[in-house]
């Protein structure tokens, strides 16, 4: 392969080159400066540097004070910025400018690396990892394709309804999204329907599409993307965010009762149960007119769908088994706290098991129980869970850091004292605005850097306003998922928009209604049913 552009030095003396030298023949082509310097000075590099030197500029020109604690809050917004700028460029991959903590924050004297690197795996992430565990499991299995098809069937009646039909498949992305991350259902339910709109003529195809199709064809793609962020909203295991706030709680009340799985499902299932109803009327007046279901008739019916089922076969005992340990899990995690009046099965053991006790424990049955496929082969092997979503547990874990460093360094009381003039501020008017804020900040950087952000001076602001963290913790949580407008606001988004069936104008038209009315439902069930389900929670 030398081709007379290299000749290699070959020799059995001991003490040649262990590697053969390369003599080249042609000199090499000297770079000039100017190219050397456009090699260099890339944006991606610029980017890099830029937290390094926004770090510097607050370390040498931001005083906040004159004392060691200041210092200490002083070097905290520092590292904040550095880190942010990292994480809105993305000029270093994310999960490592999620790992920066482990280092910024000793260097800095902001926290011990033991206390930071414990943010990095508690109960909560515990939590994460088991239900991700499970989710590689139903998708393993296609336990996911044979539940949207069986709902999608009961939905697909005839004559075709459209907007049922619609209703089925949203339904189906919002229960999945449930149970595991909102992105993860988003990944597994965008296949199934596309396959669907596969069946469907297309704007390439010879035939004439009338333009209902093509307006359900958005719908759908507009209804997996939405349905997912919504149906995640219901539960902590659903978003990110969700679990982010409750490792927010625990770290800066440790005192009081944790949030559990079941007290956040009876606020957020509601609240996403209203917003999905939202979702799905805006979806049929924009998208499905008079005349859909005609239209479609003749290309989607339940034979479609029966073939589809057939093709999977009858449920294997591996499929059984994941399903009883899923349900289980969920059994468990609904019912370790339920009243005062009524406790859970976690008194039995005097509250020192949590949600991420037992997501660890039924996941763990998944390499214990066989799946009686091949001899001596397990439901889940670590081979298959190769694709656990590093990333998002490390976010989470940078996410728990942060907070716990703006607490103990004092940044987010020096924040708080520009925050005086809110002390007479109504309830009634700042919670809607903590939302919008949350929602607006969440469009162009992502909704668990947005609650990382946000959370901490919210908890400061309630303390100026003297009332329950809580009741702005919340609506700036949830605010931070109304990430409907922009493709880049979440990777939900993304997934959706590469199909090509949706523009941006689409998401425009479809998202803003769905965040205005999310405000709204918000802003009246979190002073009223929310003050209820969180009145024992305490910390004020």
């Amino acid at each position: 392969m030398n081709g007379g552009d290299v000749s290699v030095a070959e020799s059995d003396d001991p003490k040649a080159p262990l590697l053969p030298v390369i003599r080249y023949n042609e000199p090499f082509e000297r770079q000039s400066v100017g190219q050397h310097l456009r090699t260099i000075f890339t944006p991606k590099n610029c980017y890099i540097a830029l937290g390094p030197l926004l770090c510097a500029v607050v370390c040498l020109c931001v005083r906040l004070g004159e004392d060691d604690t200041t210092t200490t809050a002083r070097n905290m917004l520092a590292v904040l910025v550095w880190v942010f700028a990292w994480w809105l460029t993305e000029a270093v991959p994310m999960p490592i400018t999620s790992m920066s903590p482990l280092f910024l924050f000793p260097l800095f004297g902001i926290a011990e690396a033991d206390d930071v690197a414990s943010s990095y795996m508690d109960d909560v992430i515990a939590l994460v990892l088991g239900s991700f565990i499970l989710a590689l499991a139903v998708e393993h299995y296609n336990i996911h394709r044979r539940l949207a098809l069986n709902v999608t069937m009961v939905f697909c009646v005839e004559p075709l309804n459209a907007p049922l039909l619609l209703l089925g498949i949203c339904a189906t992305t919002a229960f999945v999204s449930m149970w595991m991350h909102n992105v993860a259902a988003a990944v597994m339910m965008m296949p199934v329907a596309t396959g669907i709109l596969q069946r469907l003529p297309s704007s390439s195809s010879s035939e004439v599409v009338p333009p209902v199709i093509g307006k359900f064809s958005r719908a759908v793609i507009l209804g997996v993307i939405y349905s997912a962020a919504v149906g995640g909203m219901s539960t902590l295991t659903g978003t990110g965010v969700n679990l982010i706030l409750v490792g927010m709680w625990k770290s800066y009340f440790p005192e009081a009762e944790p949030i559990s799985f079941s007290q956040w499902f009876f606020f957020g299932f509601p609240m996403a149960l209203c917003l999905f109803v939202v979702l799905w009327g805006i979806l049929c007046v924009l998208y499905c007119p008079k005349g859909t279901g005609q239209a479609l008739s003749p290309y989607l019916d339940k034979s479609h769908l029966r073939r589809e089922l057939e093709r999977l076969g009858p449920m294997s005992f591996a499929e059984k088994m994941v399903l009883t340990v899923f349900g289980g899990l969920v059994v468990l995690w609904m019912t370790r706290n339920i009243t005062d009046d009524i406790p859970g099965w976690g008194r039995i053991f005097d509250g020192q098991a949590g949600d991420g006790t037992v997501s660890v424990m039924m996941a763990t049955l998944l390499f214990i129980i066989p799946n009686k496929i091949k001899k001596g082969e397990k439901l889940m092997d670590w081979g298959k869970c190769k694709k656990l979503p590093w990333n998002i547990v490390l976010l989470l874990g940078a996410g728990f850091a942060i907070a716990d460093g703006v607490r103990t360094s004092g940044l987010a009381e020096v924040l708080s004292k520009g925050l005086v003039f809110l002390e007479t501020a109504p309830y009634w008017a700042i919670a809607p605005t903590v939302c919008l804020i949350a929602a607006t900040i969440t469009e162009f950087t992502s909704n668990n850097a947005t609650t990382t952000l946000l959370v901490p001076l919210l908890i400061e602001i309630a303390k100026t306003m003297r009332i329950h963290p809580l009741l702005l913790m919340v609506p700036g949580a949830i605010g931070a998922q109304f990430a409907f407008l922009l493709p880049t606001g979440t990777p939900s988004n993304v997934v959706g928009f590469t199909t090509g069936h949706i523009e941006i104008k689409d998401m425009i038209k479809t998202g803003l209604p769905l965040k205005i009315a999310g405000t709204i439902f918000l802003s009246v069930l979190m002073p009223t049913l929310g003050a209820y389900i969180f009145a024992s929670k305490g910390g004020v």
